[in-house]
């Protein structure tokens, strides 16, 4: 799946605005539907690139298969790690962090990774610590202004509706002090979402991360962009109906996360713009261009 988010600026200072173009969806209907439900979720999963796994474990949860989740989790500390130790510090200018040795296992040798010791108490003390990912997010907090690129988004509660909710690795571990420091003093922006990030992969290091099939037949599972939701029935065996809704649906909303933390960029920041949407990361490459007008 590709498509192009267009980005542009306008010469008088105008916010960034995102110029949205999805990808023509594939036809899963005509794909899926009417196959045995084993096979339609076998088949699932290979359609997509990205959070396969993800998409795969939901959906034979929502049919009452056996479930994948062990690929899942692996597919998320895979994610985190490839952000984490590759693709950030490029898009700021540090060197790549070598993968960590039998990072599948998790456990609290990744954690000490990550930290480099006992996990911190404090934000500001770690962030000039040089410890673990510290320089990575003293980084991001030197090139973001408390303020910048923030978005207030109301908790995720409703996973198969389109409207503007937090579906992100930070939303899913907001409750932890860390992020609720980073919140008081940054905002809801790039260091609260980098962090996020980090905390999640940490406490997928400890346990998995959440599945479940709610009461209405809806399986939610975690995925490394938020939690995935698929809705299947069945009839004599064969998928009668399928819809999901992904991380990247959230974010790109009207009113979403994309739309709040360009609106909330500096336009004197505007060159940060790419910075932005790889930590919102959505799952379509991305175009910037500047526009004589908005």
């Amino acid at each position: 799946m590709s498509a192009d988010l267009g980005i542009r600026l306008a010469s008088d200072g105008a916010r960034l605005v995102a110029e949205i173009t999805p990808p023509d969806p594939l036809p899963l209907a005509q794909l899926l539907i009417g196959r045995p439900v084993e096979e339609a979720a076998e088949l699932l999963p290979r359609l997509f690139n990205l959070c396969g796994a993800a998409q795969g474990h939901a959906a034979r949860l929502a049919l009452g298969l056996h479930g994948t989740a062990e690929l899942a989790q692996r597919e998320i500390l895979r994610d985190h790690l490839a952000k984490i130790c590759l693709i950030w510090p490029r898009l700021l200018d540090l060197p790549p962090r070598p993968l960590p040795e039998n990072w599948a296992e998790g456990g609290a040798v990744l954690q000490d990774w990550i930290w480099g010791g006992p996990k911190p108490e404090r934000l500001a003390a770690f962030l000039v610590s040089g410890k673990g990912v510290a320089p990575l997010l003293a980084e991001v907090a030197h090139r973001f202004s408390p303020g910048d690129a923030v978005a207030d988004l109301p908790p995720l509660t409703n996973p198969m509706t389109l409207i503007p909710q937090e579906n992100s690795p930070a939303g899913r571990v907001a409750d932890a002090p860390l992020m609720h420091q980073a919140e008081t003093l940054w905002g809801r922006g790039p260091l609260w979402r980098v962090l996020g990030r980090i905390i999640d992969l940490h406490r997928l290091a400890e346990a998995p991360l959440p599945s479940e099939l709610r009461p209405d037949g809806t399986a939610v599972v975690a995925a490394a962009r938020g939690a995935y939701a698929l809705a299947a029935d069945a009839e004599e065996g064969r998928l009668a109906r399928l819809a999901r809704v992904t991380p990247t649906d959230h974010l790109l909303v009207e009113g979403g996360a994309l739309d709040q933390s360009l609106a909330a960029l500096p336009p004197n920041k505007a060159e940060l713009a790419a910075l932005v949407v790889d930590i919102l990361d959505p799952c379509f490459p991305v175009h910037l261009e500047m526009a004589a007008n908005a």
